[in-house]
């Protein structure tokens, strides 16, 4: 059974920094896109970055250089570096994995995701 878990997830000062990272538990044999999004009181969910088999990031405008996305194909985990914080990143941070397994093709798993808080 594959599992997708993220962690990293806290309290931070506005212009602080966090990482969150992204590990996909259980037998795989290939991941394609990764991708973090992020869900607002309300629960708005935003797409925030993606990360290509090829560790190629792509962002939405409101992190675009304050996030970085990257990946360890060998680990299988993705990281979410957030710098220069601001109160309205404040959100549940989700990762998602598409995925090959032995006897399926492609599926994509979720995460239960983490919280980021960023207040004074």
């Amino acid at each position: 059974q594959v599992k997708v878990v993220e962690s990293g997830g806290g309290l931070v000062q506005p212009g602080g920094s966090l990482k969150l990272i992204c590990k996909i538990q259980g037998i795989i044999t290939y991941v394609y896109e990764m991708n973090w999004y992020r869900q607002f009181p309300g629960n708005h969910r935003e797409w925030v970055a993606k990360i290509s088999s090829g560790g190629y990031a792509t962002y939405t405008d409101t992190v675009n250089g304050r996030f970085t996305a990257s990946r360890d194909n060998v680990k299988n985990t993705a990281d979410l570096q957030m710098s220069n914080l601001k109160p309205e990143d404040t959100a549940v941070y989700i990762c998602s994995a598409e995925v090959r397994q032995p006897d399926i093709m492609r599926m994509v798993y979720w995460g239960q995701g983490t919280q980021v808080t960023v207040s004074a």
